[in-house]
């Protein structure tokens, strides 16, 4: 009787042995190479490119730091606005095409000669009141002068000045930063125009040439 030989596997088992553990390997290498990608490319975002912190506070030509999200200032009054009904303004701004009526308010009388107002002088019921800044900005000066009232100067963005004529009990100094309604001091009289009583004298320049006030403040 001969010996049965031990059959040899056929090729059908062979192949489904191939196929059990040859597509998970090729998966877990991809999944590898495409995790091994990720990782790279947010190493190098992170190091080399900057994010958008970064980005939105430079300047693209020079990359200094700007303000994008500053907001542009409106002038406001310099005085309270909850005062504003009782405000009056008892001397204009001289414009030469105003009315004659207007012009004639905006002539200022001192020792029997006429000075044109470069401002507009505000009252608040004869009383003293808080003087506030018209904008944010620096005290370009503070001048002494009991004569014709103490006064401010502070120089804005785009070329402003707003200028705080008759002016006691002054609160801010030369070079201080202050900001948009910060008190500078409280109205009073001078003996320059004392006919007027306690009040400011308020002036604004642009680029150095004065201007009407009213086309900042509707008084």
């Amino acid at each position: 009787m001969r010996e049965e030989k031990p059959k040899a596997p056929s090729q059908k088992n062979k192949s489904a042995k191939t196929k059990s553990w040859f597509w998970p390997v090729v998966y877990s290498g991809i999944a590898i190479v495409f995790v091994g990608m990720i990782w790279g490319y947010n190493a190098f975002m992170k190091d080399d490119a900057p994010g958008f912190a970064d980005v939105a506070g430079k300047d693209p030509k020079d990359g200094l730091t700007v303000e994008t999200n500053a907001v542009k200032e409106m002038p406001k009054y310099p005085f309270p606005e909850a005062l504003i009904d009782d405000v009056a303004i008892l001397q204009d701004y001289y414009d030469v095409d105003a009315e004659e009526a207007m012009r004639e308010s905006a002539m200022l009388v001192f020792d029997q000669q006429y000075v044109m107002n470069t401002g507009v002088t505000i009252s608040v019921q004869g009383k003293p009141f808080e003087v506030v800044a018209s904008l944010s900005g620096t005290v370009e000066d503070v001048v002494l002068d009991p004569f014709k009232g103490d006064e401010i100067i502070l120089s804005h963005a785009d070329g402003l000045k707003t200028i705080y004529r008759s002016v006691s009990g002054i609160l801010v100094k030369k070079g201080e930063e202050v900001d948009q309604g910060q008190a500078l001091g409280t109205a009073a009289e001078n003996d320059w125009n004392s006919t007027v009583g306690i009040h400011i004298n308020f002036e604004v320049q642009k680029d150095g040439v004065v201007v009407n006030p009213r086309s900042y403040l509707a008084f």
